[in-house]
């Protein structure tokens, strides 16, 4: 087990989880950690917790100290300036002409650096600019262009769903999402419906894509035959979450019918040979036409 506890830089941003060593902040306090751009200055969202090992990036970085008077205060004033450093910048993408859209702008905790993020279709030469704006701040600039999925992390916002996205929230990284996954989950491949603010393809279709593989894979695919309690017949349809199939039998008046997953036997055919049923809940029933 690792002592961790939870930091946040930015109101309403993403929780990174640091190593608290000797020290026991709360929920509410702000300390002075290390990060991949040196020290800064963040608060904590949630007290000193006890996790598995395997729960925790392999390299914690540590606490290196409670934040002070000063630190506070010159937290306070970075994202104030930040604001001003904005909107400088943007008028000066303006007046260079380059094709780049700016996303955020961030001072290290000393204001030894100055962060631009940014998003453009290519790569962009920002030389001139980055000589200007060394001009105009008086300390070192970089730019980092970052993609369409990292500025919705930045900037957040409300998914279709209603809910802030997943990766302003608690997603420490991007998972891997395919169409493959809205294929499985039978989901209209319209791309308005199944893509998130930032045009890519929504995080959450990962959330259930080993349940629906499984529940594919024991369930008979349409054109499948099958043994009913009423008699061979085909699967015209399915229902892989109710567990419910609809058979048509070949009779002199063609009957469609639907049935529990457990009530089926799998024959021949369809899209796919499942595997032995999963035991069904206790009261379900099927549903016939």
């Amino acid at each position: 087990m690792v002592k961790i506890i939870s930091v946040r830089f930015k109101q309403g941003g993403k929780a990174y989880s640091f190593d608290p060593g000797e020290l026991a902040p709360q929920a509410g306090d702000y300390v002075v950690v290390d990060t991949a751009r040196g020290a800064e200055c963040g608060e904590v969202v949630q007290g000193v917790q006890e996790v598995p090992d395997a729960s925790v990036p392999k390299e914690l970085k540590p606490v290196l100290r409670m934040a002070d008077s000063v630190d506070i205060r010159r937290r306070k004033q970075n994202e104030q300036d930040e604001k001003r450093a904005f909107d400088i910048c943007s008028e000066r993408i303006r007046r260079h002409g380059l094709d780049m859209k700016l996303v955020d702008a961030e001072y290290t905790l000393d204001r030894a650096k100055l962060l631009f993020y940014f998003t453009a279709d290519g790569r962009v030469d920002f030389r001139d600019l980055v000589k200007d704006l060394a001009g105009v701040f008086h300390t070192r600039i970089e730019l980092r262009q970052i993609g369409v999925r990292d500025e919705a992390k930045m900037t957040g916002g409300l998914g279709v769903c209603g809910q802030p996205f997943c990766c302003s929230r608690f997603l420490r990284d991007f998972q891997p999402v395919s169409i493959k996954m809205a294929k499985e989950q039978g989901l209209s491949l319209n791309p308005t419906k199944i893509s998130g603010a930032c045009g890519r393809l929504m995080c959450c279709l990962a959330y259930e894509q080993p349940a629906y593989e499984y529940l594919n894979r024991i369930t008979p695919g349409v054109g499948s035959v099958v043994k009913t309690p009423e008699g061979t017949g085909t699967v015209v349809e399915t229902n892989v979450i109710s567990g419910q199939l609809r058979v048509k039998f070949d009779s002199p008046a063609v009957v469609y019918h639907w049935f529990k997953r457990s009530e089926c036997q799998y024959l021949r055919g369809g899209r796919r040979a499942p595997v032995a049923p999963d035991p069904e809940p206790a009261g379900e029933t099927g549903k016939n036409e």
